[in-house]
């Protein structure tokens, strides 16, 4: 700490969910000490990252693609019970394992230039000056709701994936269910044996994709996200690359009509939904379950965002400023690539600090 009460480190890392742990592993692995070199702000209650906030009913079982993080099997775990409990107990001894000592509840307020070509990361618990920034803060808390017409007048309940509750809340009720990826489809197969009715709309027809996913399959999903990240465009989901695994339980919602896709309302009315071709929906709740956008308002003061409306990246690397590594971030958005992410970030930070050493001396 220097005399103005400014903490330095060589790196900070913001995010504990699995691609700022990964990023945490990896840096204790090559060296570096947690509180004298890098650390670790959360500004989530408790380990566990987002995984914490899941709905009950989204039990182990249902996670699609959980993969453990580095130097930790997650085994036997019980596919019935939720998928929060699990990886909340996981990520704990995870911390505890590897004493990653991540500080929390911190809220990262603002990056900014700092002196001598470092960054200064204020913070709900004080400000650190870095040398580099992982950045690990995921999607979670950016829910995107989309605006229609009408919008405000809506008698009814609205709320997003990211305030789901389950499907017991919604008994005796007319759903509408707006959006196609994955959680969309998961809220309407649960919520339809409940409901008094379910409408589900999309902006585009559903993609369902028979057979397994490959690793050809990933690798070529992946390879399309990285592009438009590279173009500085906002990154889409691997999923709306991938489309949706068509199992046993989307087979049998797609035949008892659970699962059939209406083109998206053209406005909200204060008693369901319309389109302009005079049809409308009854409706109690719309549940939009739109996705999530990155969340890095944090970095605004930077000045990292392309004409695209992204950030450019190589890797996890920030083409307009090396330092900074997006590490879950477009590509690397699913656990398996958060892994890989958070070592190629802390290959690429030790050949800049190390290159940083040299020029000085």
């Amino acid at each position: 700490m220097n005399n103005t009460g400014v903490r330095e480190v060589d790196v900070v890392v913001v995010g504990a969910g699995q691609a700022g742990l990964s990023s945490a592993y990896h840096l204790r692995r090559t060296g570096f000490e947690p509180d004298r070199d890098f650390v670790v702000l959360d500004h989530s209650p408790g380990p566990g990252g987002a995984w914490q906030f899941r709905w009950p009913s989204l039990t182990y079982g249902k996670v699609h693609g959980m993969h453990a993080l580095p130097g930790m099997e997650l085994t036997d775990a019980d596919p019935a019970r939720p998928s929060s409990e699990v990886i909340v107990e996981y990520f704990d001894t995870y911390e505890r394992t590897f004493a990653l000592r991540v500080r929390r509840p911190v809220d990262v307020r603002t990056v900014h230039e700092g002196a001598d070509g470092r960054l200064l990361v204020e913070t709900s618990a004080g400000t650190w000056s870095t040398r580099t920034l992982i950045n690990a803060t995921g999607t979670w808390d950016r829910p995107f709701w989309p605006r229609y017409p009408g919008q405000k007048d809506f008698r009814g309940r609205q709320l997003h994936t990211a305030q789901y509750p389950g499907p017991e809340e919604f008994a005796g009720q007319r759903v509408v269910v707006v959006g196609g990826g994955a959680s969309g489809t998961q809220h309407l197969m649960e919520i339809a044996p409940y409901a008094a009715a379910t409408t589900w709309v999309t902006r585009r027809p559903p993609v369902f994709r028979e057979g397994p996913f490959t690793e050809e399959v990933g690798r070529s999903a992946v390879t399309l996200v990285e592009e438009r990240v590279r173009q500085g465009l906002p990154p889409r989901s691997v999923v709306s690359v991938t489309g949706l695994p068509l199992n046993d339980a989307v087979r049998r919602a797609i035949a008892d009509g659970v699962l059939d896709r209406q083109p998206m309302f053209d406005r909200i009315v204060p008693d369901g939904v319309e389109w302009d071709d005079g049809r409308h929906v009854d409706a109690d709740v719309i549940l939009w379950a739109t996705g999530f956008r990155a969340a890095i308002d944090h970095l605004a003061p930077l000045r990292l965002r392309a004409p695209g409306g992204g950030i450019r990246i190589e890797g996890t690397r920030v083409v307009s400023d090396p330092r900074i590594h997006l590490v879950g971030y477009g590509p690397s958005a699913s656990t398996i690539g958060a892994n890989r992410a958070g070592r190629a970030a802390v290959r690429d930070i030790r050949r800049l600090l190390a290159g940083e050493s040299a020029a000085v001396a």
